[in-house]
């Protein structure tokens, strides 16, 4: 089985965790740069992350929380994904609310920390759902652009029995030249599920933890399923 990885960057994990039957392929469909932003004092802002490549572009840029909860004032950290939560952890930084996307943490944050001010470091194709309804609460947001994606919109003349995607933009990046018709879909999440509803009627696996271990292994039990 043909199995198109759309990231390079995870290639020896995939490769030390895939079935034999499997025969991954990896193709990077986006290009990360990281900003240089003036520094300016954090204060007691609350900061929000909702990617990796967000904590890597905040602390290249020499931000430091304050993330004492004993002592005030301290800078709360929210984020999306496990994969996001694991990054602020490499820079020895815990986290006050992991949420699994962007809609759970709006609502948690309307329901439950309205009274703080925010502080969102993303990159310029983020989701708008933060920036469009927490002002509408009467509550402080800022959107901090630290990082930029670029869409590489790759071509491919291979067929592959399965296409994995790990974000919307990779989606769209992929989606551009190449069909999706003739693979299984495979998701690590859904926000990334939801783009690709909007290009095809196909079936979607997608992967509820939004972690590259729980989407192997759905991917091995697909295809242990078919070859048994």
């Amino acid at each position: 089985m043909n199995v198109l990885f759309t990231k390079e960057i995870i290639q020896q994990q995939v490769i030390a965790n895939l079935n034999e039957t499997i025969s991954p392929v990896f193709l990077d469909v986006l290009k990360f740069k990281i900003k240089i932003l003036k520094k300016f004092p954090l204060k007691n802002q609350s900061l929000i992350f909702t990617s990796a490549n967000g904590v890597e572009a905040f602390f290249k840029n020499n931000f430091l929380p304050k993330d004492n909860f004993t002592v005030l004032p301290f800078n709360k950290i929210y984020c999306v994904g496990a994969k996001t939560k694991l990054k602020l952890r490499e820079f020895g930084f815990g986290v006050f609310k992991t949420v699994k996307n962007a809609q759970e943490l709006c609502e948690f944050i309307i329901e439950k920390s309205s009274r703080e001010d925010f502080l969102h470091f993303c990159g310029n194709l983020t989701l708008d759902i933060l920036d469009e309804k927490l002002p509408l609460q009467n509550i402080k947001y800022e959107k901090i652009e630290c990082y930029e994606t670029e869409l590489l919109y790759p071509k491919t003349s291979e067929n592959f029995d399965a296409l994995v995607f790990f974000s919307p933009s990779g989606v769209r990046s992929f989606a551009k030249h190449n069909s999706l018709e003739n693979s299984t879909l495979f998701s690590i999440g859904e926000t990334t599920s939801a783009e690709i509803k909007k290009l095809t009627k196909k079936d979607i696996i997608t992967s509820k933890e939004q972690t590259l271990k729980s989407l192997l292994k759905l991917i091995n039990n697909k295809f242990k399923a078919n070859t048994a």
